[in-house]
């Protein structure tokens, strides 16, 4: 319970610093999408959150306007639906900032795992379903070592596929261990490398592997988390068999959207 209201106390405390300190910044990009195609500048991307509950999440858009119309989940560099403006958005991360304010009003963390959409979530095994039991948050280990994920998917010709085979198995590990290590002291070094990010990745992968190091993690998650070496399709956590297919029928998933403020 005290570790509960610590970490609430902290997203509350950082989100509303946050959003009152970058509001310029916040301003100035959304006139910069705004700008582009005249669109509105915000994505409320529907998100499963703590429990399986669905929330809106808030995200700059950059993609064009109803681009999951195309039934693709996972996002590669050189999408064609990524507009001008969204590709300095995604490199550098800003399109994150919004979820401050997700932050703000209790749906998300500052820390914790990343939110999933519906067919994605829908996948999980019994083991990954334990990523539900905390609020998802805006950065996490594997947000960290997987901040290269469009380059990653790249080229592929089902990106979809690619993210389930070699990406989600130690996307869902690493989010496993964290939830076992949570904490305030996690939380703020998993903070601090987040910061330390855009100015030196390598520094960054450093301080997940000393954290990996001093969990005594599987010596094959530290040698992924590493990103030393090309990455191993794999199982999902709980279960026996590299992801083969991937037919999540985005659109039928819409229907949750309705529902939602």
């Amino acid at each position: 319970m005290k570790r509960s209201f610590l970490k609430r106390t902290l997203d509350v405390a950082a989100a509303l610093s946050g959003l009152i300190v970058l509001l310029p910044l916040l301003v100035l990009i959304a006139l910069a999408v705004w700008l582009e195609d005249r669109r509105s500048p915000w994505f409320r991307g529907v998100r499963v959150g703590c429990g399986g509950r669905r929330f809106r999440m808030l995200k700059f858009r950059t993609m064009i306007p109803d681009a999951w119309k195309s039934g693709v989940s996972s996002t590669a560099n050189g999408d064609r639906r990524i507009t001008r403006v969204g590709k300095l958005l995604r490199r550098t991360k800003l399109d994150e900032l919004p979820q401050l304010w997700n932050v703000l009003i209790g749906d998300m963390s500052l820390v914790g795992p990343r939110p999933q959409v519906d067919p994605d979530a829908a996948l999980y095994t019994a083991e990954e379903q334990r990523l539900l039991d905390v609020r998802p948050g805006v950065t996490d280990l594997a947000s960290l070592v997987f901040a290269d994920e469009g380059e990653i998917l790249a080229g592929a010709a089902d990106p979809d596929l690619l993210y389930n085979q070699s990406i989600r198995p130690w996307k869902s590990r690493l989010g496993l261990l964290y939830l076992e290590r949570r904490g305030l002291v996690v939380d703020l070094k998993i903070l601090s490398l987040t910061i330390l990010a855009p100015a030196s990745r390598k520094k960054a992968l450093a301080g997940v592997a000393q954290m990996l190091d001093s969990w005594d993690a599987d010596p094959l998650l530290r040698r992924m988390a590493a990103r030393e070496e090309p990455l191993l399709a794999w199982p999902p956590p709980g279960a026996h068999q590299i992801v083969s297919e991937y037919s999540a029928a985005y659109p039928e998933f819409r229907k949750h959207e309705d529902s939602l403020p």
